[in-house]
């Protein structure tokens, strides 16, 4: 598996916080655009595989573009699978990668991490799949979203969903209404692109650095 670019150079501190960032670089992602994002900020994040640096930050992105079961494969090859879990500082997983937090998703038939007592499900072929696009947050529970309006429109593109659940912080209306975002204990999960969300997203991401 490549590991892609790797940074050592010092983390950067945020916010009065010391340490640092880091998104881990498994092989599915967006890592890019999420690292320039934070570079407005900024932010100078490492993208790392590597188990130490990832259990000694500060704070976690744990990103995904692609297919489930492939993803979850990847995890596994570099075992990070059994690390994700068990990290104890503020993670936020971003679309695949929130959903492969949960029990399971019906894309390839796969167990996920188990992070978010939750199932990911298929939208229906009553709505054009992928959603795609600007589309609403509302009923919005958690700091994550400090200076974030009810009904601020996201970017989304995805064919699976999470259903609602005790752990949903977010919910958005597409055929029906499913779980945007996700907060168990110090796990994070949204299933829009902050990093592409204009200026809303730009400021949850502010708000992950500073929980």
């Amino acid at each position: 598996m490549e590991t892609g670019e790797h940074n050592n150079e010092p983390l950067s501190s945020f916010g009065g916080v010391g340490g640092g960032l880091v998104i881990i670089n498994y092989g599915a992602g967006n890592i890019k655009s999420i690292q320039f994002a934070f570079k407005r900020l900024g932010i100078d994040a490492i993208l790392t595989s590597n188990i130490d640096e990832i259990c000694a930050a500060d704070k976690v992105i744990f990103p995904g573009v692609g297919e489930a079961s492939t993803a979850m494969k990847m995890l596994k090859e570099s075992g990070l699978d059994k690390i994700i879990s068990t990290l104890k500082q503020p993670v936020l997983g971003i679309c695949l990668g929130m959903q492969l937090m949960c029990n399971s998703t019906e894309e390839g038939n796969t167990k996920g991490l188990g992070i978010f007592d939750v199932e990911v499900k298929k939208f229906s072929n009553k709505v054009k799949v992928p959603q795609m696009g600007w589309n609403i947050i509302k009923n919005l529970q958690s700091d994550l979203f400090k200076g974030i309006k009810e009904n601020e429109y996201m970017y989304l593109v995805h064919s699976f969903y999470a259903e609602q659940c005790k752990e949903m912080i977010a919910k958005t209306d597409y055929e029906i209404e499913y779980a945007s975002a996700l907060q168990k204990d110090n796990f994070y999960g949204v299933q829009f692109h902050p990093e592409k969300s204009s200026k809303a997203g730009e400021q949850i991401l502010k708000n992950f650095l500073q929980l």
